[in-house]
């Protein structure tokens, strides 16, 4: 696989080609380069995600969490187009990237920025991502309780992760954590899972009910 795209400075030559990213109601032309997630193509995962979401909030703060040269984040910055959206990563290469393809769309209300310096304060409406599975189950884990808790009282995280890949395993681990979690598409190994805010336990609530954070 070569480098790590999840390198903050990736050291792999520069190599800059184009991808398509075609879609029912969108076309877009991506800046790619090496030392980022998929160069050559749109990763297919990726486009199950973007194929099968439901639409995302007209409003509010959207995140795209790990998003490369920006496919999902400019998605969803064409369909909300009164949203703000982000796009974090720890890839500088990608993020340049990413905000050379929003200008090149003409979208403004995209900004791609490193994942440590976007404001904790933020609350999501929506959080959509093709998470960096290959970083390691653990880190994979600290990752997504560290931005699914960002997540509004009534919004939703969609993540797309193969079946080989762990989507069973992860989809179970995140009911144990307290994020109810469901499958809402499947196509071609890809599993799509609509993860909703932590509901706290008896403990932290002091009842037998569930109150969503």
């Amino acid at each position: 696989m070569g480098e790590h795209y999840f390198a903050e400075r990736p050291g792999t030559a520069s190599r800059r080609r184009t991808v398509d990213l075609v879609l029912p109601d969108l076309h877009l032309r991506l800046d790619t380069d090496s030392g980022v997630f998929s160069p050559d193509r749109v990763d297919p995962g990726t486009r199950v995600l973007l194929e099968t979401v439901p639409p995302p909030p007209k409003d509010g703060d959207l995140l795209d969490l790990g998003c490369g040269y920006g496919p999902i984040a400019l998605t969803l910055a064409t369909r909300s187009s009164q949203a703000r959206v982000w796009g974090v990563d720890v890839n500088r290469r990608a993020l340049e990237l990413a905000e050379r393809n929003a200008n090149t769309a003409g979208l403004d209300n995209v900004r791609f920025i490193l994942a440590d310096d976007l404001d904790p304060g933020l609350r999501f409406a929506a959080i959509w991502s093709n998470p960096p599975i290959r970083i390691g189950k653990a880190a994979l884990h600290d990752l997504l309780l560290t931005w699914l808790p960002r997540l509004t009282p009534t919004g939703r995280a969609h993540l797309v992760v193969q079946k080989h890949l762990g989507s069973d395993s992860l989809q179970r681990w995140l009911d144990a954590q307290g994020h109810p979690t469901e499958r809402i598409a499947s196509r071609s190994a890809y599993r799509v899972l609509r993860v909703a805010p932590r509901t706290r336990t008896t403990t932290e609530t002091g009842s037998t009910e569930g109150h969503t954070r």
